[in-house]
Parts: structure tokens; C-alpha cells; sequence
């Protein structure tokens, strides 16, 4: 199931990716050790911030509807390790 976040989060994975990439290159080339750890930084707070958002939605979207059922519930607490 697509919830309406998704293609959002979907954009803001390929714009890690992206980062990712461009570190990648920066370690081929020998950047500086300190400016590498600055960007794998903000490349993990990229992908962290994705997750919160994927789970976060899911969840309310999941108690938000009013059907909240037993399967649901469990769902939302495995959800809840990852945060």
C-alpha cells in the first residue's frame, strides 16, 4: 500500500542517493577525513529523517483511519523498534 508521503520520501531517498554518490567520489579522490565525516553525517540524518517519515505516516495512517485492529496494532509496534 502507497501512503501519500511516499512519493515525497521517494524523492528525498534519490536526493541521498545522490549525496552518496558524491562522497563516494570524494573518498576516491582523498577529500579531507573531517569533510567526509561532515557529509557521511548528513547523508545518515537524510536517510534517518525518511525513516521517521515512512513510519511516522504509516502509523497515523494506520490509527487515523478509526479501524485500528489487533494486526495493526502489532504492526505498529514492530514499526517502533526501527525509530
Amino acid at each position: 500500500m502507497q501512503h501519500r508521503s511516499h512519493p515525497a520520501i521517494a524523492v528525498r531517498l534519490k536526493r541521498a542517493e545522490g549525496h552518496l554518490r558524491s562522497l563516494i567520489t570524494m573518498i576516491e579522490e582523498g577529500r579531507n577525513c573531517l569533510e567526509l565525516a561532515q557529509q557521511l553525517h548528513a547523508v545518515e540524518r537524510a536517510l534517518s529523517n525518511a525513516k521517521h517519515e515512512l513510519i511516522h505516516d504509516h502509523i497515523d495512517h494506520c490509527l487515523g483511519d478509526g479501524g485500528t485492529t489487533g494486526d495493526d496494532l502489532k504492526d505498529i509496534k514492530q514499526l517502533t523498534k526501527y525509530l
